[in-house]
């Protein structure tokens, strides 16, 4: 666990290293970013870093759970609107391509099959519980209640800035993105209705 500082400088300190450790690793992965780069964006020095993280792996560790918390806080979850849900997911990954770069080298250096952390549960189980309320209750369609949660995830990095089709930048017009949010929202409605109901309309 990251040791938290007791002063305002210090938290501003602390503050300054988790952004451009963000930063660091969100472009060069764990086995690339550098302390050296660091330590310098963030105007302070190693010792400093250490004192608070403990380590590079542990420093990564902090930033990557931080950006979980921020996905699961910022775009909560609502399983009686998963076509919602997506948007505002698309809409995050958007102001913060950091936060997929990050899952990515994750996937790539560290886990390449299974979770992305073994905490999963913490940021995973209130989102297929309430999944599986809405299709107890015939909101969404039958499945694996964890499998349609990662569909619609999925679905909403479409434009991520790893894909490999095409990476959505928030310097492109609006009505680019309006476009996109339309066909999103669409077509995980349609994907997550139940089978034995028409699929609704566009709003």
């Amino acid at each position: 666990m990251p040791h938290q500082p007791e002063t305002s400088r210090g938290a501003a300190t602390y503050q300054r290293i988790l952004d451009a450790a963000t930063e660091e690793f969100a472009q060069h992965g764990i086995a690339g970013a550098r302390i050296e780069r660091v330590v310098a964006a963030a105007r302070t020095n190693k010792a400093q870093l250490y004192a608070y993280f403990g380590d590079k792996e542990r420093l990564f560790d902090a930033i990557f759970l931080s950006s979980l918390e921020r996905i699961t806080n910022v775009v909560p979850i609502d399983a009686d609107d998963l076509a919602d849900w997506a948007v505002r997911l698309y809409d995050e990954y958007l102001r913060r391509p950091d936060l997929i770069r990050l899952a990515t080298w994750t996937r790539l250096e560290r886990r390449p099959a299974g979770h992305l952390v073994e905490t999963h549960k913490q940021y995973d189980d209130r989102k297929v519980a309430a999944i599986a309320e809405a299709q107890a209750a015939g909101r969404v369609r039958s499945g694996d209640p964890f499998d349609i949660m990662a569909m619609v995830i999925a679905m909403s990095m479409a434009w991520s800035p790893v894909s490999n089709v095409y990476a959505a930048s928030s310097q492109e017009p609006d009505d680019v993105h309006e476009q996109r949010r339309s066909l999103l929202r669409d077509c995980v409605r349609r994907a997550t209705t139940p089978t034995d109901q028409p699929s609704p309309r566009r709003r």
